[in-house]
């Protein structure tokens, strides 16, 4: 439960450096982003799910 936490914790510090580096950036992806079909949205969000999940595994199992 902590590294989840811990992994909640560096998204959204990245998440904040990007939006107050690049604001305008961040503003037009997001209107892109909203312009997607929910079907494409969904796809997109369990491939990135799946590949963060099989990473963690990958780096957990390397470090071991």
């Amino acid at each position: 439960m902590k590294d989840f936490v811990t992994a909640l914790a560096l998204a959204a510090a990245i998440e904040g450096m990007l939006y107050s580096l690049l604001p305008g950036t961040m503003q037009r992806m997001n209107a892109q982003v909203a312009l997607l079909p929910v079907p494409a949205l969904r796809v997109a969000g369990l491939a990135t799910a799946v590949l963060g999940v099989g990473a963690v595994w990958f780096i957990r199992r390397i470090g071991t």
